[in-house]
């Protein structure tokens, strides 16, 4: 009786196991990856003088009216952090509540006293980096999302522009839906390095930024 009762209790596990294995393999097309590709550009720009010579350009970009030569210094892409806040936006915004147009903006991280990013950094606390505002703008430049598709949307068609009037060595960038220089409230959407390395700019520099948003079936 004793092993009739332990048989039927293996055979019943090995049930239950193959069922939780297939209820597992049938909702596995669920899970999502969402991912944030940066494209950073570093220029700088002369002033061609009389005699033919040029001259580095200190005035921000935005602000002088002398005819320029531009050189890109520097260029490249890198991968954001998505910390959960922002998940959670996305969850909140697509399956639960929705949002009417929301507006994002492009931040800049600087380089001094940073020490890491993490998961669980908001916009009122992220002890790790502080933001650099080392720019003309009056604002943190706007993010202008084009058309999504394929899953996936960026401003390749209206870059983000940094007008730098100060002389800083700026580590990353962060994406936030908060306009104002330096502030700490909003949903923080992203942060990371440049891949590269930190740039060092000077007044008169520019920095583009392309910020483009993904959702991929992992």
């Amino acid at each position: 009786m004793d092993g009739r009762g332990g048989t039927m209790k293996t055979k019943l596990h090995k049930i239950k196991a193959m069922i939780l294995a297939r209820f597992n393999r049938m909702f596995s097309f669920m899970t999502i990856s969402i991912t944030q590709r940066w494209h950073i550009e570093h220029w700088i720009h002369f002033h061609v003088l009389e005699d033919g010579t040029i001259e580095r350009c200190y005035t921000p970009h935005d602000q002088c009216r002398r005819p320029h030569i531009s050189m890109l210094q520097h260029a490249a892409d890198y991968i954001n952090l998505v910390p959960t806040v922002m998940r959670n936006e996305y969850l909140d915004a697509t399956l639960k509540t929705g949002q009417s147009s929301p507006v994002w903006y492009v931040g800049l991280v600087d380089n001094s006293g940073f020490s890491t990013y993490a998961a669980g950094d908001i916009m009122s606390s992220h002890a790790g980096w502080t933001e650099s505002v080392a720019y003309s703008n009056a604002t943190r430049p706007v993010w202008t999302p084009g058309t999504i598709s394929a899953g996936s949307v960026d401003n390749s068609g209206s870059v983000a522009v940094f007008n730098i009037n100060g002389t800083a060595t700026i580590r990353g960038g962060f994406l936030v839906d908060e306009s104002t220089k330096g502030g700490s409230t909003g949903t923080l959407g992203g942060e990371a390095d440049f891949t590269g390395g930190s740039r060092s700019v000077v007044p008169g520099d520019t920095l583009n930024v392309t910020v483009t948003c993904s959702i991929a079936s992992a």
